[in-house]
């Protein structure tokens, strides 16, 4: 499959900029936090928690990439009803020329996914910053 190899590269990369864009906005920024376990019983982690320094109000964040075609934006179905379990709120963002245009409107439609580009903006209104 074309770009397999690199889908783990680009997700960790998306990470790595969502920790970045955290500390910038002055938030607290953990990654890989335990969150219980899934109905199968295998051990659930959040890719980045954000909490305000002075409000402690968080933010659970998954990152999901789709550089083309491809089976990740099925998954991010499941990741939005995984969400639904967290102890905090969270969303998905999502970055790549992958995502169909139907799936690009459902995931909008849900309010739990924001596009990269759009996560600055959306953390200053939800963090009140």
């Amino acid at each position: 499959m074309v770009g397999r190899g690199t889908a783990p590269r680009r997700g960790e990369d998306l990470k790595r900029r969502v920790v970045e864009l955290g500390k910038k906005l002055g938030l607290e920024v953990d990654t890989e936090v335990k969150a219980a376990r899934r109905l199968w019983g295998a051990r659930r982690h959040i890719d980045v928690v954000y909490t305000h320094p002075e409000t402690k109000k968080k933010l659970g964040i998954e990152c999901k990439t789709q550089a083309e075609g491809g089976t990740a934006e099925e998954k991010i179905l499941a990741t939005i009803k995984d969400i639904e379990s967290w102890p905090i709120p969270g969303i998905v963002v999502i970055e790549g020329e992958g995502f169909s245009k139907n799936m690009q409107g459902y995931l909008m439609s849900t309010g739990k996914v924001v596009w990269f580009d759009d996560l600055e903006e959306w953390c200053r209104l939800y963090f009140s910053l």
